[in-house]
């Protein structure tokens, strides 16, 4: 496990938990959860940051970037020539040239435009960016932003913001055998420590998560859990779950048993 790396080009990270900056209580709660969480990188929404007046108070003062890589996400954007501005905007700032790339297709659900998010992508690379996409479960979508250059594919496990915990893992294990030339990050829709735990043991090489930690009772304790819950899903994946078998079977051999 000490050689367990994740890799998103050519980067590496020991965490395989990737956590959000919304929704808390405070700047400083965020800051102790991130600690609490023991991620190594953070995703912000560029769109809802102070970048221009650094007078203000802004969460980028809370966030270490010593110790946190930060992802910047094009969260609120609704199209994808948004997408490429927010981005664009995030990389003139200096927060980075990666890109944690959404382009929201509907406003009820948060449902990305697949179709949209291509074409973003294939801007994005040719300009240099590492994106990774917010995607649904879907592998023909996947295929199409891999081929667009990106250097990571992000399914949703369910509805951002919902809790619902991983709604077909049928998709992702699909995605998890057909698709390895990069990584598959679980994005959306994790509310506990089980939901983060059952996409890793799926094949998930990280998961990506706010509102789990964010909207707890006690984020901080949870963002604990979640990091247990990251590593103890993985190691079950790496090594491979016993069969299940409809009958029962007696723990201790009978072999030899003197009856």
């Amino acid at each position: 496990m000490n050689n367990d790396v994740l890799r998103i080009a050519g980067r590496e990270f020991r965490s395989r938990l990737i956590i959000g900056t919304g929704k808390y209580k405070s700047f400083q709660e965020m800051a102790l959860a991130h600690e609490a969480s023991g991620a190594e990188m953070v995703t912000v929404a560029v769109r809802r940051v102070n970048l221009t007046d650094r007078s203000k108070e802004s969460l980028l003062d809370y966030i270490d970037r010593k110790k946190y890589f930060i992802l910047p996400n094009t969260a609120g954007c609704y199209n994808g020539d948004e997408a490429i501005r927010t981005a664009r905007l995030a990389r003139e700032v200096g927060l980075s040239n990666w890109i944690k790339l959404e382009v929201i297709g509907d406003e009820k659900t948060l449902f990305p435009d697949n179709f949209e998010l291509v074409r973003a992508t294939e801007v994005l690379v040719k300009e240099g960016f590492v994106v990774l996409p917010y995607t649904n479960d879907d592998l023909i979508s996947a295929r199409r932003l891999i081929d667009a250059g990106a250097a990571a594919v992000m399914p949703l496990g369910a509805p951002i913001g919902s809790g619902l915990g991983i709604q077909n893992p049928a998709n992702i294990c699909i995605l998890r055998e057909m698709i390895t030339s990069v990584p598959l990050i679980v994005d959306a829709g994790v509310g506990t420590a089980s939901d983060a735990t059952v996409a890793m043991e799926l094949g998930a090489d990280a998961v990506l998560m706010n509102t789990g930690i964010a909207g707890a009772q006690e984020p901080i304790l949870m963002a604990q859990a979640m990091r247990h819950a990251v590593i103890a899903g993985r190691q079950a994946y790496l090594a491979g779950r016993m069969k299940k078998k409809l009958y029962a079977a007696a723990s201790s051999p009978l072999e030899g048993v003197v009856r």
